[in-house]
């Protein structure tokens, strides 16, 4: 394959929600770094991407200078050190706290009035990424299968609510996140803003790149990678990414 970076989405493309990487897929992960250069760029925080990728990888210094972790969809952007054996922030494309405070403001009263305002939710509902601010219907902490459940039921509701949110916020960039989440960042920071800054760090183009990620229709936070021109590989779990994986460390190796 002649593409020199495959970049990923993290949660139902990499992982389960919320979830560590299995050990399938942290050994295909692995290997990848072997041949190319590889990108999470994903909603979560970089403690997440920690968590569920980078801690489960046995993954050397060079590999690891290989893997580009773009937490909160681009806003950020971390690279491994290898001298000093650390990440390195890259850059950070903070929210103000005017801007903070308002956007926690509009996100409690819209999924208020739209009676999703949970009294017992499992963690956080809203939760200030720097970069991000992230309203998750159920709590940040929802067990999966009741994340999964809920999305089935009410992704026409998930959508109005974003798109009420939208309207209020119309000088944000307002996007459908994880299975039950909405993310707002600055306008114009999403995960085309995050590609296009790697581009530019790799020397690359879009047609070097390859792109896994499971809301990569209109309005879904991987759309504006698809949007770009890049090469798109639509999944709807982790399963399906490994299988393409398979696939490609095949003909590679």
């Amino acid at each position: 394959m002649t593409k020199k970076l495959i970049a990923f989405d993290l949660d139902d493309t990499l992982a389960i929600s919320k979830s560590l990487i299995s050990d399938r897929m942290a050994e295909l992960f692995t290997k990848l770094l072997s041949h190319y250069h590889v990108c999470i760029i994903s909603g979560g925080k970089i403690e997440q991407f920690h968590m569920q990728v980078v801690d489960r990888i046995d993954a050397s210094a060079e590999q690891l200078s290989h893997l580009h972790l773009m937490p909160t969809c681009g806003t950020r952007y971390y690279r491994y050190d290898v001298t000093n054996e650390t990440w390195k922030l890259q850059y950070a494309e903070d929210l103000t706290p005017e801007q903070k405070k308002h956007i926690i403001e509009v996100l409690e009263q819209s999924a208020k009035e739209q009676g999703l305002w949970v009294d017992e939710p499992y963690g956080e509902l809203i939760e200030d990424r720097n970069s991000q601010i992230t309203y998750s219907v159920l709590g940040q902490q929802a067990p999966a299968e009741v994340k999964y459940a809920w999305a089935e039921k009410n992704a026409e509701t998930k959508l109005k609510l974003r798109d009420l949110i939208a309207e209020r916020l119309p000088d944000l960039e307002v996007r459908l996140g994880g299975t039950t989440s909405v993310d707002v960042t600055r306008i114009g920071i999403d995960k085309a803003y995050g590609i296009q800054k790697l581009m530019d760090e790799l020397n690359i183009g879009t047609d070097d790149i390859l792109y896994f990620g499971d809301k990569l229709d209109e309005g879904g936070n991987d759309y504006p990678v698809k949007a770009l021109g890049i090469d798109s590989i639509a999944v709807e779990k982790w399963e399906d990414t490994a299988f393409a994986l398979d696939g490609i460390l095949g003909v590679t190796q």
